[in-house]
């Protein structure tokens, strides 16, 4: 997974626990701490104190060990999401796990026994991200936009906006 999948998938997570998203300085500490970058690094690319980063990475540790119901820190964080998530996390073409998620195989020949602890958070968040959708398309058909400006304007698949009309 990029991180830009992992971002969403965090965020998908701590919004269904506390109904709010994160914040760009959150996601930055996120993609940093699994980057191996300090909070003084973090900052400068945020425009903000390493102090004023460092606090908010705090609170968003504690937050995402709220979320995922382990205790998160920067030395943990990469390793609670693999197993939260069953994520194949890479960073410049670098695999660093091989797991499954959900049922397709990201390229373990073995995947772990233990998938279904994590499947039921995972169709949880899966669930969550289809309604979201449906109810996505379905303000933007309001609006009067074309199955194919909303695939578009939403990045799925015409055909899966397709077939939310025919599911109404």
């Amino acid at each position: 997974m990029d991180i830009h999948g992992l971002l969403q998938f965090v965020d998908e997570a701590v919004y269904l626990k506390t109904s709010k998203h994160l914040n760009d300085l959150q996601r930055g500490i996120i993609e940093g701490t699994l980057k191996r970058q300090k909070y003084s690094e973090i900052a400068e690319v945020y425009g903000c104190t390493a102090g004023h980063a460092k606090d908010v990475g705090y609170e968003l540790l504690q937050m995402l060990s709220d979320v995922f119901d382990e205790s998160v820190d920067k030395g943990n964080l990469k390793s609670v999401l693999e197993r939260q998530g069953n994520l194949n996390i890479s960073f410049g073409g670098k695999t660093i796990n091989n797991n499954i998620v959900g049922c397709i195989n990201v390229g373990s020949e073995h995947p772990y026994e233990s998938r279904d602890k994590n499947q039921s958070a995972t169709s949880k968040f899966q669930q969550y991200s289809n309604n979201q959708s449906k109810l996505k398309i379905d303000k933007l058909r309001q609006f009067g936009l074309s199955d194919a400006q909303i695939a578009e304007a939403l990045d799925l698949p015409l055909e899966m906006v397709k077939q939310e009309d025919v599911d109404e």
